[in-house]
């Protein structure tokens, strides 16, 4: 019986265009004389020193930086999240600045200093959130020695099948090196991480404080229309319901996104019966294990486009740290996406190729980590307990890889559970035999979905946008109002 497949779900073009027009009126009031010299001065007043010169701002993913050099040859960047792509500003801003002063005490790696951060109004001209930090000099980042030669900045990147692999070796090396000092922390909850006292300067004490802000909630209201209510709001005591709140999560998605989720009945169908299923397994607590913890930090966004690179491609600073927060320990159990640079996702040869080509290298990244292992141990700044490579090797044996990949990532959700979930629980099977899977309320409720579903296919549109950005603002306003 052939499997059942899928493709991902795409991005909704409106919202994604609403985004752009956000940035476009952003821009405008940046690149204005008065802004740049009101930001120059908010920079060499705050860092200290006497100014050399004010780059052009940059833009990343989430970030518009300002890069001041000084005369005395150190550097400061002043970085805003983008409106638009940033969903949660304010939320963002705190939650990475407490990472990055937790990870620049209790690990070896460097990460920028944080000279100050503050709220949109402490900001010059209240351009937004903001984090002042050391700028740290370098040549490169970790993409550009992997890359594939010929592809510019405009191409994704994809590991270059002729890389040397005394380079590969090295830096999936230093790359291992910062995975494993991020997952030896240990948490009791699932959440963001904040210091329990922070009034107390003599209280060290970290702990899963706040809610877990995800790569993937920040683009399920920029890019899927959910609205922030109906994103978790809380810390998590335990794996499985951290994992039935994802789970849940995704039919939020299929529910909110009203432009370019479905291409037809039949295709909704097949999207609504896999999130169904995917809930029962979560729900049935197949998706958990080590469910009370202790749980570990997971950067959703570590990959080498963020690891700064001196002479000899040698790691000189781990930055953009937002959207790290403790987690179930399977993903930091799990071996890295970014082997091949690109996600399975986005391979354009296909989902099967992906993975020919990702276990080639897979051994050579394994290697590379319980070497390091090996050599953390030798000089006790690890412990046996505190190995990754036989439990990511595992992982990816078994296929929970793939579970907590569909997990955490709501637009290549269909394409991986239809391809590497769905029959491990669920054995040989068509569709017919997986609506006998659903519970009678869901079967009942399956028409009814459909019909709203290409109804909205139908008319377009943003939806409650305006309700979606006053419940933004109001997270802001709580978020100030709590620190």
């Amino acid at each position: 019986m052939a499997p059942i497949t899928a493709q991902n779900m795409e991005y909704d073009d409106a919202l994604w265009a609403k985004s752009d027009e956000m940035l476009e009126a952003w821009k405008d009031k940046i690149f204005k004389q008065d802004v740049l010299r009101e930001v120059g001065r908010f920079i060499a007043e705050r860092k200290g020193g006497l100014p050399d010169e004010l780059f052009t701002p940059r833009r990343g993913a989430f970030n518009l930086c300002f890069h001041m050099a000084f005369k005395n040859g150190s550097g400061a960047m002043l970085r805003f999240p983008i409106p638009g792509s940033s969903m949660f500003p304010e939320e963002k801003v705190k939650r990475e600045v407490a990472v990055m002063q937790f990870l620049e005490y209790f690990t070896s790696f460097r990460v920028p200093h944080v000279f100050q951060h503050g709220c949109a109004k402490d900001s010059p001209v209240e351009l937004g959130p903001f984090i002042l930090m050391e700028y740290i000099n370098h040549e490169t980042n970790f993409i550009k020695p992997l890359n594939t030669p010929g592809l510019t900045g405009a191409d994704r990147p994809i590991l270059d099948p002729n890389v040397e692999v005394e380079t590969l070796e090295s830096i999936y090396g230093q790359m291992a090196d910062v995975m494993l000092q991020i997952a030896k922390p240990t948490f009791s909850g699932i959440g963001c991480i904040d210091k329990a006292n922070p009034d107390d300067e003599f209280d060290d004490t970290w702990i899963a404080k706040h809610r877990p802000l995800t790569f993937n909630m920040n683009e399920l209201v920029q890019l899927g229309g959910v609205a922030p209510d109906q994103l978790p709001q809380h810390p998590f005591e335990t794996a499985s319901s951290f994992y039935q709140a994802l789970a849940e999560l995704h039919m939020v998605h299929l529910a909110s996104q009203r432009n370019d989720a479905i291409a037809s009945a039949e295709d909704c169908r097949q999207k609504y019966v896999a999130r169904c299923l995917f809930r029962k397994i979560a729900c049935e607590h197949k998706l958990s294990p080590n469910d009370a913890g202790p749980f570990r930090l997971f950067c959703d966004d570590f990959r080498p486009a963020n690891v700064l690179a001196g002479k000899g491609n040698q790691l000189a600073a781990v930055i953009d740290l937002e959207y790290t927060y403790s987690a179930p320990t399977g993903y930091a159990y799990d071996p890295p996406s970014w082997l091949l640079l690109e996600q399975p996702e986005s391979w354009e040869p296909g989902l099967d190729d992906w993975v020919e080509k990702y276990e080639k290298v897979l051994p050579t990244f394994l290697k590379a980590l319980k070497a390091k292992e090996d050599a953390g141990i030798e000089r006790g700044v690890l412990k046996e307990e505190h190995r990754l490579s036989h439990h990511m090797l595992k992982s990816w044996e078994s296929g929970d890889f793939w579970v907590n990949y569909a997990a955490r990532k709501s637009w290549a959700f269909d394409l991986v559970y239809w391809a590497k979930i769905d029959r491990r629980f669920f054995g040989e099977g068509d569709i017919e035999d997986r609506l006998k899977l659903l519970t009678e309320e869901e079967r009942a409720a399956m028409d009814g979905f459909v019909e709203m579903k290409l109804k909205q296919k139908e008319e377009g549109g943003l939806g409650d946008w305006d309700g979606i950005q006053q419940a933004l603002e109001e997270i802001e306003k709580q978020t100030l109002a709590n620190s």
